[in-house]
């Protein structure tokens, strides 16, 4: 096993959108799968369905109707773990070690999208978003040994942190995803691991590079107006060691889509 094919992907629903998850799995030969906002209980995750397709390992953390995350492997799952940020189990997070890869550790987010007004105050939501983000801050950086940490961070983390992450850095600078208190707390965060931002390793960070666009635009390619909400991240120690990465937008234009993509990354372990 000298590479692992990963992807994540904001999926809007486990259980309606299965067969689309399937299709992925299988199409792209993807190894290891995060999944977000799954909007399932743990009892009712459709793991027959996913067996069925190959895939044995299967961690959830999920709840009924909203958020939710899920690892689907074909690699055993080691150490799996759940975290509760804000005192709030709204099941957010979830993480485990990739067996056979000498301690290689993937963390799936999906943070608080924050509502509509971006002023905490005034927008329970966007206060909790915001304090979301400052506990990730304060556990990476207590996180010891960080040269050697093998970590990949993934998910719908719902910052678009650069102006070419978003259609129009003026129009969206008020609102939520791109203000500046957001991508403040985004910068932070990157350096409270030294965070490699693998995106934009291989898409530059003067070019255009979307993972989400909304259900609103039907003719979402022609209008293009994306925001890259979804982030593939790595510790110092695998610096280099991404391979490949791809935003596979067909699958915006599946049957009944997600309003996200998945994005594809292959990750060098030998």
């Amino acid at each position: 096993m000298a590479s692992i094919k990963f992807a994540t992907w904001n999926i809007n629903s486990v259980r309606l959108r299965i067969e689309q998850v399937g299709k992925l799995l299988q199409e792209q030969n993807i190894d290891v799968l995060c999944l977000q906002e799954t909007k399932c209980p743990n009892d009712a995750f459709p793991e027959k369905a996913l067996h069925k397709f190959g895939y044995e390992h299967i961690a959830k953390h999920g709840q009924k109707g909203y958020h939710g995350v899920a690892i689907i492997s074909r690699i055993p799952l080691e150490d799996v773990k759940m975290r509760v940020f804000c005192e709030k189990d709204d099941t957010r997070h979830i993480s485990a070690t990739i067996a056979g890869t000498d301690g290689l550790r993937i963390h799936n987010f999906y943070v608080p999208a924050g509502g509509d007004e971006p002023n905490p105050e005034i927008n329970e939501k966007f206060a909790h978003k915001l304090q979301f983000l400052e506990e990730m801050i304060s556990w990476y950086k207590g996180h010891k040994d960080k040269k050697n940490n093998k970590l990949i961070l993934v998910g719908d983390l719902n910052i678009a942190p650069l102006e070419e992450d978003v259609w129009s850095h003026k129009k969206l600078l008020k609102v939520i995803s791109h203000t500046p208190v957001e991508v403040d707390l985004f910068e932070k965060f990157m350096s409270s691991h030294s965070w490699i931002d693998v995106m934009r390793e291989f898409v530059p960070s003067t070019e255009k590079l979307y993972t989400w666009w909304s259900y609103r635009s039907k003719d979402w390619r022609v209008s293009n107006k994306g925001r890259r909400l979804d982030h593939v991240l790595t510790s110092p120690a695998l610096a280099g060691k991404t391979t490949s990465m791809t935003v596979y937008s067909d699958a915006r234009s599946w049957e009944r889509p997600s309003d996200h993509a998945p994005v594809i990354f292959d990750v060098d372990i030998s």
